[in-house]
């Protein structure tokens, strides 16, 4: 049976071509994206900055509430509707469009990267592994699992679908055997069990509160459970991994790590947890906490 690793783990992401976090620091952090530079909120980031003079392209000013909101500020023009990044994923780029979104986020998540190359390593040597990336916003990740074999890539959002299927022509991976879900998380992987599906592996990203196309309430302390039993049902003993993050909110990654733990229990197999953090540029670069994970790995 798969059991749970009591020590925490730490993934750290490192600064590539086209990304790096600069410096952080009294709630802000600054990151180059390409040619640009964005200054965003970033609560966890305490301590004091190492740079006293941040010069940037724009910033995203919260709103007055805790619940989001704000708007981008721009000192410099960036162009709105994107610019290319590349991503090396062992060789083989993953291109995608960067923008300044009106959640903050620019088309990426950049701290996903040791989680992209981890699964990799877990498939190493497959061409043919079916997987699944639920919640998968931009593709990013589902592009790089493409290279080991046929992904199924869910989202609600039919513009972060298809965004996703562009960033696939910018890879020149349109023939990749990829299927393009709008749907409910949820929902989907409820009807991949029914269909009797199985997967060689599972990412998901769930949000902290969301809504599906059809309306669908997603909230992630009461729904995630019943997820997590789900995509088990998708997955045997021949299946790799499964990888959940989580963003913003209370929880510690002990408590995700025992979710998994108690659906893995008749699995072989390790449940690992632990925090994704980016290491900002230069010498002694500070670790910057972004999220917490669990995951389930067979062998």
């Amino acid at each position: 049976m798969a059991g749970l690793d009591p020590q925490s783990k730490l993934l750290a992401g490192e600064s590539w071509a086209d990304f790096g976090l600069i410096d952080s620091g009294h709630g802000r952090k600054i990151e180059r994206y390409g040619p640009y530079r964005f200054i965003r909120p970033e609560p966890q980031a305490m301590w004091a900055p190492r740079h006293g003079d941040w010069q940037a392209d724009a910033e995203f000013v919260p709103g007055s509430d805790e619940d989001g909101g704000g708007r981008w500020r721009f000192d410099n023009p960036a162009p709105r509707e994107g610019w290319e990044l590349a991503w090396p994923n062992g060789g083989e780029s993953v291109h995608f469009t960067s923008s300044c979104t009106p959640f903050r986020h620019l088309g990426f998540f950049p701290d996903m990267a040791p989680v992209w190359d981890w699964m990799g390593q877990q498939l190493a040597g497959r061409t043919d592994a079916a997987t699944m990336n639920l919640f998968g916003y931009t593709g990013v990740g589902t592009l790089a699992l493409s290279r080991y074999g046929p992904v199924t890539h869910v989202d609600a959002s039919k513009k972060s679908v298809a965004q996703a299927r562009e960033n696939a022509a910018l890879s020149g991976m349109t023939e990749r055997p990829v299927r393009w879900i709008v749907d409910d998380a949820a929902k989907f992987a409820a009807r991949e069990v029914r269909r009797g599906r199985r997967y060689d592996g599972i990412i998901m990203d769930p949000p902290k509160f969301g809504r599906g196309p059809g309306g669908e309430v997603w909230r992630l302390e009461e729904h995630l459970p019943a997820l997590v039993a789900d995509s088990r049902k998708l997955l045997d003993g021949d299946s790799r991994f499964l990888f959940l993050t989580v963003y913003a909110v209370r929880m510690s990654s002990l408590a995700i790590g025992g979710l998994l733990a108690d659906a893995f229990a008749d699995m072989p197999g390790i449940i690992e947890h632990g925090e994704l953090a980016i290491r900002e540029e230069g010498p002694g670069g500070r670790l910057l906490p972004t999220a917490i994970f669990a995951r389930w790995r067979n062998g």
